[in-house]
């Protein structure tokens, strides 16, 4: 079951998820954990068979026992599925994190609750959001890398959903601030190309750009999701890459003048044919190849003559670069948000039962905007 929320309204801020539950978290004790087991290594497009889902019949009161000093025990509430976990799947360390263990519990980020806690920074009862496990309950020993979220973020009259702090604000919309703002190096006035732009992360460049006093033009695969870029998003412009017969045409027909800054996630045909339509001293600013995830469907990239002709500076980069800029992000994100100044979308699944399906449509385009899984029990 999956369903597409738009609307910032939501009953499951911190604040009303504590009072529904209305007793003290330790007390909860569970005698089995669903769990998304990865089963091993690819060299293809992730397909729904290279998970499963198991039972373990271990209780949280075991869990607990297996705890040591600095560990926290969690409830998981959400658990996003982001393109980066396919190169986890892949047996190597080309990535920029470790790759999945077969056999083993996938993980990703994630919105958790505390349950029991032997760390001196997290109680039962704190709602937390980083890398977690994809199963019901976890142990984190890492706690380092997690964010507690207060109670006191919620404002009551634009409260943000917890959900959010997997998407909006969590590291999809970090990607969009530190990429758009400190890599693309944008003027107002630029003419910026988002491809994938109803994406986790390109539906927040548009709007970002747009703030910033840019001519957007998103483009996406279905109908549905180029209505949304511009009726929801609010893109001057948006268009189904998959209905357009020449690429280079059609770029050439939204951007006269060239293009100013080129936000990349997807690569293959459409960079081809971006490069031809860049401006002088344009900006390519890559942030994820979602066509090229596939090891059959690789794509060379051609007219890269163009870098030199044309000045043009194309530049990957990780969210991680700029951890520094991650506290004003939050603050600028969650006020722009409850002006009404942006919006997010979301396809939200529910049961982690629904994971591995939930996942493996990111590389399909069966989503629109950010891929979430609500575990059940919540």
């Amino acid at each position: 079951m999956c369903k597409l929320i738009i609307s910032f309204k939501d009953e499951y801020s911190p604040t009303a998820l504590l009072k529904m539950e209305g007793r003290k978290e330790a007390a909860v004790v569970m005698e089995n954990n669903k769990q998304i087991i990865f089963k091993g290594y690819i060299d293809r497009a992730p397909e729904i068979t290279d998970m499963e889902l198991k039972i373990s019949n271990v209780s949280t009161s075991k869990l607990i026992t297996t705890m040591e000093d600095g560990d926290i025990l969690v409830t998981n509430l959400y658990l996003s599925c982001d393109p980066y976990m396919r190169g986890r799947m892949r047996d190597f360390h080309a990535s920029y994190i470790p790759p999945f263990t077969p056999q083993s519990v996938m993980e990703g980020f994630g919105v958790s609750r505390v349950l029991h806690s032997k760390n001196q920074n997290f109680k039962a009862g704190d709602v937390v959001t980083g890398l977690t496990g994809w199963e019901e309950y976890s142990v984190i020993h890492n706690t380092a890398q997690l964010r507690k979220i207060q109670q006191d973020d919620d404002d009551e009259s634009v409260p943000i959903p917890l959900s959010y702090h997997v998407g909006l604000l969590g590291m999809p919309g970090f990607t969009a601030y530190a990429g758009f703002y400190e890599v693309c190096a944008p003027k107002k006035g630029d003419s910026v190309y988002v491809s994938a732009a109803s994406g986790a992360v390109g539906q927040i460049v548009g709007q970002l750009a747009k703030l910033h006093g840019c001519y957007v033009v998103g483009s996406a695969g279905t109908s549905q999701k180029v209505e949304l870029l511009k009726n929801k998003l609010g893109y001057d412009n948006a268009f189904n890459y998959k209905t357009e017969p020449d690429l280079d045409a059609s770029l050439k027909r939204y951007f006269p003048h060239g293009i100013d800054i080129y936000f990349e996630n997807v690569g293959g045909p459409m960079l081809d044919a971006v490069l031809l339509n860049m401006a002088i001293h344009g900006r390519v600013v890559v942030c994820g190849m979602v066509s090229q995830h596939g090891m059959s469907s690789r794509h060379g990239i051609h007219n890269l003559y163009t870098l030199i002709s044309k000045r043009i500076r194309m530049q990957g980069f990780l969210q991680s670069d700029y951890l520094s800029l991650f506290p004003r992000f939050l603050e600028d994100v969650t006020s722009y948000y409850r002006q009404g100044k942006i919006v997010y979308i979301e396809n939200m699944n529910e049961g982690l039962e629904s994971a591995p399906a939930a996942f493996v449509g990111l590389f399909s385009g069966e989503n629109v905007g950010k891929q979430v899984v609500r575990l059940a029990g919540e």
